[in-house]
């Protein structure tokens, strides 16, 4: 697979800011090829572990890795398997993270690739990047994200000192890599009841679905849509599983093949739901913070 050249330049500053300061951020937004990136930058190291915390980002990851580092042995450590790749290794944190774990993990680990990094600031993490770098205290430690600024403002500094590069949404719009963005705004004169409810590092999402998981505007929502979006496939982002669902029936009941995709769902049955939409069998998927990475 040939980089374009904004992902080769991607690549060659995170190459330089590793070998000076031993661990890097990088920062590009969706559609710029993180993962591509990731996989190139794993290049010039003898074993890699890369680290996840979904499995489909595990899959997807692994499946790119291989496409850009053809000649690469890799494996999994997560909880159906737990083997260390010869060169490559595709781990999920909720797995690794247990002691028995990483007692495991190899002293020739030369990278550590963090996706999705802005999620270091967990405990989880920091557990297994100090694991890492008693394992291997010559490691470099390199993150990736779109987001590098946390909702709870939480640093990263802690783990990366330094941002490599940042490839701006601008750049890729200006280079037809991406299409510019639209906004449209349905207002549906609730602005005061959640401009009421107290935000911290966040909304309370219970509070926020109070306001809006109500039959009428769940309605009101569904014929905004059929008028915006057509016969386009559409991701749909709600505050409570019990309002993506009431949603949901909006949708059905208007004819629209629709069906919703959350983290209480068992592993195989997220799987063949998101499998079910790829294939366009659905035209609307619903969803509780599932489908914000990879």
């Amino acid at each position: 697979m040939i980089l374009r050249p904004r992902q080769k330049i991607f690549v060659e500053k995170c190459h330089e800011a590793l070998d000076k300061f031993g661990a890097a951020l990088g920062v590009a937004p969706t559609g710029a090829g993180k993962t591509v990136m990731l996989s190139a930058a794993a290049t010039r190291y003898n074993r890699t572990l890369i680290l996840q915390h979904r499995d489909e980002l595990v899959a997807q990851n692994r499946k790119t890795f291989a496409a850009v580092n053809p000649k690469s042995r890799t494996d999994l450590f997560t909880a159906d398997r737990k083997n260390w790749g010869v060169n490559a290794t595709f781990g999920m944190v909720q797995t690794l993270v247990k002691e028995r774990n990483l007692a495991t993990m190899p002293n020739d680990l030369e990278l550590l690739i963090v996706d999705e990094a802005h999620h270091v600031a967990a405990a989880s993490y920091l557990r297994i990047i100090e694991a890492f770098r008693e394992q291997n205290p010559e490691g470099h430690i390199l993150g990736l994200t779109a987001t590098p600024q946390r909702s709870d403002r939480k640093a990263l500094i802690g783990t990366f000192p330094v941002v490599a590069d940042i490839i701006q949404l601008a750049e890729l719009v200006q280079g037809g890599f991406l299409v510019r963005p639209r906004g449209i705004v349905m207002d549906l004169g609730l602005k005061s009841e959640l401009d009421r409810i107290p935000k911290t590092s966040d909304f309370d999402m219970d509070q926020v679905a109070e306001v809006m998981d109500k039959s009428p505007l769940n309605d009101r929502i569904v014929k905004e849509w059929q008028t915006q979006a057509g016969t386009r496939r559409t991701v749909v982002f709600t505050a409570t599983v019990a309002h993506a669902e009431h949603l949901c029936e909006a949708f059905v009941e208007a004819g629209i093949k629709a069906v919703v995709v959350h983290g209480e769902m068992g592993g195989a049955e997220r799987v063949a739901t998101l499998k079910a939409f790829d294939e366009g069998r659905y035209q609307v998927i619903l969803n509780v913070a599932v489908l914000t990475e990879g």
